[in-house]
């Protein structure tokens, strides 16, 4: 049986060889439409036996030395241990220096951010919507962490592409109060004739706030789930739809 078609990210850095991650696309899975077809939220109105059976496909496939760590993510900045929760934790961020502990985050146009150090000691996966990125929950998984910033690197997974993100003036002015740079993250909106609208590169935005952090090596921030259908879920195009997962653990290189 040929193997099914899933299309996942790997990420484009130069992580140390006992970091493994990468993130699901749409494909490969079992999900009828609208969540068609490796639909892996449980949360989203799908069929639960289909999430269970496409995430025992993501865990076979991508050769998973567990079952990850999901999140009840609620837009917040709260960070777990993903070696000791229990159940599923309300968090948007894990971290884990242990091996084996597979943190993961699910999105559909919110920015997966995935980090880790440079020696290999410490991974954490992050679900940086525009209110967690505005509020801190970068800065709050850098702390849990415990690394010395420098010695970060970050890959920024697939999210809703700076041509399409639009949002009221109350967000970029909530950026803008933070950090002023963030004014270069904004564009004025001619998707619609309501004034006041703009349009936000949540990439750039995410990248600033590493930048002030310290972490110098970023990676990724080149995809648009708004603008591929075929490969992405995107809340923000379709409502009821699926979310993909973004996942990195440590493991064993030999």
């Amino acid at each position: 049986m040929a193997e099914p078609d899933f299309g996942w990210l790997m990420p484009d850095w130069p992580a140390p060889a006992n970091v493994f991650a990468s993130t699901t696309t749409r494909r490969g899975g079992v999900s009828e439409s609208p969540f068609d077809s490796l639909n892996l939220g449980d949360h989203v109105g799908d069929s639960i036996e289909a999430v269970a059976s496409n995430r025992l496909l993501l865990k076979q496939y991508c050769d998973l030395p567990a079952e990850p760590v999901w999140l009840k993510q609620v837009h917040g900045i709260e960070v777990v241990n993903a070696a000791v929760v229990n159940d599923m934790p309300v968090a948007d961020a894990s971290f884990a220096h242990d091996s084996n502990i597979v943190c993961a985050v699910m999105t559909a146009d919110c920015l997966p951010v995935l980090l880790c150090d440079q020696a290999g000691s410490v991974v954490a996966a992050i679900h940086a919507g525009w209110r967690g990125l505005a509020n801190g929950v970068i800065e709050a998984t850098l702390k849990s962490m415990g690394i010395t910033a420098s010695n970060i690197m970050a890959w920024l997974g697939p999210a809703i592409g700076p041509k399409v993100f639009e949002v009221g003036d109350e967000v970029r002015q909530q950026f803008i109060a933070f950090d002023p740079q963030a004014v270069e993250a904004f564009q004025p909106s001619k998707l619609s004739s309501v004034e006041g609208r703009w349009l936000a590169d949540i990439y750039l935005l995410a990248r600033q706030r590493l930048a002030t952090l310290g972490v110098e090596q970023v990676y990724g921030g080149h995809c648009c789930t708004y603008s591929d259908r075929e490969r992405f879920y995107s809340y923000r195009r379709d409502g009821v739809t699926g979310r993909m997962a973004s996942l990195i653990w440590l493991g064993q290189t030999g």
